[in-house]
């Protein structure tokens, strides 16, 4: 059932998944809800990159690792080795990313994100940002600490229970 403006009624019944949350199916809507409206950003910041959502993921991951071999890409976001050498590849292609070799081992090599890129992508995520700092302002050092140990908990069940 949809309603009038688009948006998803925001309920977890009885079935769904059983009570996983202990009678506070709240907190089930809120996280779909949340990841809902992140992978629409997502989409919408690949979209006006003119990449892909592999390629976007692969972006980010480096932007928060870089630099990285390829090998360690893959793993960092659930690819094929070959599956990642495409995406790099694209990446290269497309401008927002470079090898180069590894100056402690020359044989190894390392993606990058090249500085031109990474403005574009910041300038993309800059309204999120700023609001972002406003919302975690108004939280005290203890909530954001239950916050993040909860995100970090629901990360590792996550992983544990991914589908093989």
């Amino acid at each position: 059932m949809s309603r009038s403006d688009g948006a998803l009624p925001g309920r977890v019944g009885p079935g769904t998944y059983g009570d996983v949350t202990r009678g506070r199916p709240a907190v089930a809507t809120a996280l779909r809800s949340y990841q809902r409206a992140h992978d629409a950003f997502d989409e919408a910041v690949a979209e006006r990159l003119g990449i892909n959502r592999t390629d976007f993921r692969c972006l980010d991951i480096l932007e928060q690792y870089q630099p990285m071999p390829a090998g360690a890409l893959a793993r960092a976001a659930g690819l094929s080795s070959g599956a990642a050498t495409f995406a790099v590849d694209r990446l290269v292609a497309s401008g927002f990313v470079r090898r180069r070799h590894d100056e402690a081992d020359r044989r190894r090599i390392l993606v990058e994100i090249v500085p031109e890129a990474h403005r574009t992508v910041a300038a993309l995520h800059a309204g999120l940002v700023r609001d972002a700092r406003r919302l975690l302002a108004a939280y005290s050092e203890e909530e954001i600490q239950v916050v993040c140990r909860f995100l970090e908990d629901g990360r590792q069940i996550l992983e544990r229970n991914l589908p093989t």
